[in-house]
């Protein structure tokens, strides 16, 4: 028995989308040249930084410890951002991501104006500047599908990638262009600016806020909830591991590339722009193209070609030894990047319903940055142990063997759960005066069930576990009675009784499904019965 339910396709999903089709909704367009700023904005500080500690710090190491510092804070910070995201106004958080670069900004380049920067420095301000990256990334990822709709998401998703693909091809030239004639404290300058100007155009965002007669949840809450989701969700499992595994080798080539540009001959801050600027052009022509392609590919072989192009594209580059090859090589690199980032993307997206989205996306943005810090420090310390080239080649060949041992992971099944929020009104029993926050609950429900279809029911009943936990249930069991084999009491426990009401609001298709599924097993003259418990204390 399989753990989801196809969807029967909306007519406006027959229709076909071309990459631009999501720029046609005026807020989606606002919000995607905000991203487009955002990521350029970042783009220029990596490179900025990166340049600079060539000149504070010879060592490989140090070098590829800016991408891991500005990466790092996504992974340790990536949680309780989401649960923010999902439990506070997403327009006025993401408004606050935007100042808080703004003004990391104003300090770097203060400090650089002073002549008082050094290595660790650089590395504690580019930690500060990714922690704006780490608070903003999963709100915007959660706000996208309420922007499009549904058929359109995987383009809009294209596009984000064009909006940060297109901004590493503006960035680093913008940046390398005021490196080489004003110094790194203008680019530092601007990065506020933009940032400031992008804060401006959020706040134009007139969102409809959602209504809740609940409770607003509680913070640790909400991380508990959103981890235990993700942990019930099979599609996330095989997504987070491709992401993880797949970040963490192609950062070898984004970690060194800064020495790789200086070992080609001729090789100065312009190859280093111009090998970045190849990468982001790359990306952006094969976004272009994805549409098209998904119709006839599927997304795991989009991610095992692409996995196979970027280490071949990175192989070459390591053996490369004028700037033409590995600028080419870049191109290629580009596009594996974005067809590999993109169907993952698409394929977490799917698997979240709108309510946990933003803490969904950011565990999905924790796996993929924690591995790319960890990529960027392992292949920078192979290279000091070694050499560039050792370091690249080993990754390249890394990527094809972890691809090998994770071909069963698959993250599209040709079944997609229908998570499109449904209307279900409140049982009876639930509509009592309680202090939302008493706790817990106990919940048990009986089911008079034909002993021939007892398999079938155990199956849709293993169907209903998996499913209570992700919603955030404290424990799940079934229990059959030793006197009557058809009676089976199935019993769940809520961390409190507003969180019990929470799972009524936060209704999907494919719930109403499953439970339709339950209930036509049910052979009693009355509905199944629910019981509900309010858990007491005693005095010691």
């Amino acid at each position: 028995m399989s753990d989801a339910r196809t969807a029967q396709p909306d007519p406006a999903e027959l229709q076909p989308v071309s990459a631009w089709t999501p720029l046609g909704q005026p807020v989606f367009r606002m919000l995607w040249m905000v991203w487009v700023t955002a990521n350029a904005c970042m783009w220029m500080n990596d490179v900025a930084a990166a340049w600079l500690m060539t000149s504070l710090s010879p060592s490989p190491v140090m070098v590829a410890l800016v991408q891991s510092a500005s990466t790092l804070p996504v992974f340790l910070l990536g949680l309780p951002s989401g649960a923010m995201a999902d439990i506070l106004d997403r327009r006025q958080y993401f408004m606050a991501t935007q100042i808080w670069v703004a003004v990391v900004a104003l300090v770097i380049c203060a400090v650089v104006v002073f002549d008082a920067m050094s290595a660790p420095l650089l590395l504690a301000l580019t930690f500060l500047n990714g922690m704006g990256l780490a608070m903003r990334w999963p709100v915007f990822a959660a706000i996208v599908p309420e922007l499009v709709p549904r058929h359109q998401l995987s383009a809009a998703l294209a596009l984000n990638g064009v909006a940060m693909n297109a901004s590493r091809i503006v960035g680093p030239i913008t940046a390398g262009a005021i490196i080489s004639s004003l110094g790194s404290a203008y680019v530092f300058a601007l990065n506020a600016v933009l940032s400031v100007g992008a804060a401006f155009l959020i706040h134009r965002w007139k969102r409809e806020q959602k209504v809740s007669a609940l409770p607003g949840e509680r913070f640790v809450g909400a991380m508990r909830v959103g981890l235990q989701y993700v942990r019930q969700s099979r599609r996330m499992h095989a997504v987070l591991l491709r992401v993880a595994l797949f970040f963490l080798q192609s950062m070898a080539l984004l970690g060194l590339l800064p020495l790789v540009a200086k070992g080609l001959q001729g090789g100065g801050a312009g190859t280093f722009t111009l090998l970045l600027a190849c990468m982001g052009g790359g990306a952006v022509a094969a976004a272009l193209y994805l549409p098209g392609l998904r119709a006839r590919v599927s997304r795991d072989e989009l991610i095992t070609y692409g996995t196979v192009l970027q280490a071949s594209a990175m192989l070459v580059v390591s053996l490369a030894s004028v700037p033409w090859v590995a600028a080419l090589a870049m191109v290629v690199a580009g596009a594996a990047w974005i067809s590999v980032a993109n169907s993952l993307t698409v394929s977490a997206q799917l698997a979240l319903p709108d309510w946990v989205r933003a803490r969904g996306m950011s565990i999905y943005q924790m796996a993929l940055m924690g591995s790319s810090a960890a990529g960027a420090a392992l292949w920078g310390q192979v290279a000091t142990w070694t050499d560039v080239q050792t370091s690249l080649v080993s990754a390249s060949v890394g990527a094809i063997v972890c691809l090998a041992l994770t071909r069963r992971f698959q993250v599209e099944t040709g079944i997609t759960e229908d998570l499109t929020p449904a209307q279900f009104a409140r049982p009876a029993g639930t509509e009592l005066e309680i202090d939302p926050h008493v706790g817990p609950v106990l919940i048990t429900v009986e089911y008079r069930i034909d002993p021939a279809a007892a398999a079938q029911f155990m199956e849709v009943m293993q169907e209903t576990r998996r499913n209570r936990l992700r919603h955030g249930m404290l424990s799940w069991g079934l229990f059959r009675d030793a006197a009557d084999p058809g009676l089976y009491i199935e019993h769940f426990v809520d961390e409190s009784w507003v969180e019990h009401l929470r799972h009524f609001e936060r209704m999907t298709a494919f719930d109403l499904a499953l439970r339709e599924r339950r209930m036509a097993f049910h052979v009693g003259a009355e509905p199944p019965k629910v019981s509900r418990y309010i858990a007491q204390a005693l005095e010691r």
